[in-house]
């Protein structure tokens, strides 16, 4: 199809929390969004892989019904100081925003990576 709409959706995968926002190519307009406290109770599965999918359903759900067919991901780990490597929601969102239905174009890692800038946190070394 040539008049396919196309979307981005920003992953944010940290260790304690994931965060889908779907916006426009633009990145202005946000057309569906989700956090892993919308859809597990106890706060230590924010960050699981189960949340990561009932999230990308519920969103996926949403930017169907803007008639958007197809995403580019771009997946966000914690960065600056803290681990450059996404958190366990990351996979689980990509291959569920799949299962559901959405066109995966461009995966991209947008972990922003410090260029010397602040002081690493000291070691609790025992």
């Amino acid at each position: 199809m040539a008049d396919e709409k196309w979307g981005i959706a920003h992953v944010h995968a940290s260790f304690n929390n994931t965060i889908i926002t779907i916006t426009d190519l633009t990145g202005a307009e946000t057309i569906a969004k989700s956090s892993g406290g919308t859809v597990v109770k106890q706060n230590r599965d924010e960050a699981s892989p189960y949340a990561a999918m009932q999230m990308a359903e519920v969103v996926a759900e949403k930017a169907q019904a803007r008639d958007i067919d197809g995403v580019h991901v771009r997946v966000r780990g914690p960065g600056g100081n803290q681990q450059t490597n996404p958190g366990p929601g990351a996979q689980a969102t990509i291959r569920a925003l799949a299962r559901a239905g959405l066109e995966i174009g461009r995966i991209e890692d947008v972990t922003p990576i410090p260029h010397d800038g602040t002081r690493a946190p000291k070691n609790a070394g025992f």
